[in-house]
C-alpha cells in the first residue's frame, strides 16, 4: 500500500483529502468560535440584565469608552430630554412588524448628552414615512434607568429629515456644541421610575446558542468519512493491482448442463475407438 501511495496517482488523490480535511477542519472551527460567542452573549445578558445599576458617568468614565461586556449594564441619568432634537430610527421590526424606534437625546446634569433609544412605534400605515403617532417626550428635569448599547454606526442607509437608520453616534454627536457619549447609547426602562405607556418597552431577548455544536460534530465526521474512504480506495486498488486471488465464480445451471453434454461425447467416442479395434 506504501509503494502505491507514493504514485503520482494516489499522490494527487492525497493532496485533496489533505485540502479536503483542512477546509472541515476550519468550518469545524468557525461553527464552535460561533458557539462561544453565543454562550458568551447568553451569560453577559445574563449577568447584566437585572444587575443593580450605576451612574452613567461611573459605568462610561470615558464618554467615548464601552467595554462589550458592558451590554444591557444597566445605568442612570439625571437630566433632561433635548425635545427639539428627538429623531425615529427607521425599519425596526417588533414581533414581525415594521416601525420606527423613537431615539432622543438627553442632557445630563454634569454637561453631557446621552442618546436615548425610548422605544418602538408602529407605522400609520402600509408603506407610511411616518408613525400612528409620534410620543410625547417628558420635558423638564426628570431621572432615567437605560441599558446600555454599543455604538450601531453607520450602516450604510439614508433616511428623511428627522429620521435616521441607524444610531451612529459619531454622527449624531455633530448635531450637539455639548460633549456626546459616542461608546453607547441607552435602551429605556423606566422614566422617574415609570414605563412609558405611549411606546413599546424594550423586552429581554431571547438568546440561545443554537445549531453550532452539532454542525462543528457534523465537520468532524465529514472529515473523517473523508480518510476511511480514501483508505479503503487505496486498499481495494492495492489489491487489485497484486492479483490477489478473488472468491470463485458461482457455477450456472447451464454450466452444468454443457460439461455433462461433453462427457457423454467423450463416452460415446472412447466406446467406437475400442469397438472398431
Amino acid at each position: 500500500m506504501l509503494r502505491n501511495l507514493a504514485t503520482s496517482r494516489w499522490l494527487g488523490y492525497l493532496a485533496l483529502l489533505l485540502v479536503y480535511v483542512t477546509i472541515c477542519g476550519f468550518l469545524c472551527w468557525w461553527q464552535w468560535n460561533r458557539r462561544d460567542e453565543a454562550q458568551t452573549a447568553i451569560a453577559r445578558l445574563d449577568a447584566n440584565w437585572s444587575a443593580p445599576s450605576s451612574p452613567v458617568d461611573e459605568a462610561l468614565p470615558q464618554p467615548y469608552g464601552f467595554d462589550p461586556d458592558q451590554q444591557w449594564q444597566r445605568v442612570e441619568l439625571e437630566g433632561e430630554y433635548l425635545v427639539d432634537d428627538a429623531l425615529l430610527m427607521r425599519g425596526r421590526l417588533r414581533d414581525g412588524n415594521v416601525g420606527f424606534q423613537q431615539v432622543v437625546p438627553f442632557l445630563t446634569d454634569d454637561g453631557t448628552v446621552f442618546y436615548i433609544d425610548r422605544g418602538w412605534v408602529p407605522v400609520g400605515a402600509e408603506g407610511a414615512e411616518l408613525p400612528e403617532s409620534v410620543p410625547d417626550i417628558p420635558t423638564g428635569q426628570i431621572s432615567l434607568l437605560a441599558r446600555l448599547r454599543p455604538n450601531e454606526g453607520d450602516i450604510g442607509k439614508g433616511a428623511p429629515e428627522g429620521q435616521i437608520a441607524s444610531v451612529d453616534l459619531e454622527r449624531l454627536a455633530n448635531r450637539h456644541s455639548q460633549t456626546v457619549y459616542t461608546g453607547a447609547y441607552g435602551l429605556l426602562e423606566s422614566e422617574d421610575g415609570v414605563v412609558p405607556g405611549d411606546v413599546a418597552p424594550h423586552d429581554r431577548p431571547l438568546l440561545d446558542e443554537g445549531p453550532h455544536l452539532s454542525y462543528s460534530l457534523q465537520w468532524i465526521m465529514f472529515a473523517l468519512v473523508g480518510i476511511v474512504g480514501f483508505g479503503y480506495a487505496l486498499r481495494t486498488d492495492t489489491r487489485n493491482m497484486q492479483g490477489l486471488p478473488q472468491a470463485p465464480k458461482r457455477r450456472s445451471v447451464d454450466d452444468d448442463e454443457e460439461d455433462a453434454l461433453l462427457d457423454e461425447v467423450e463416452t460415446e467416442f472412447a466406446e467406437q475407438a475400442e469397438a472398431s479395434r
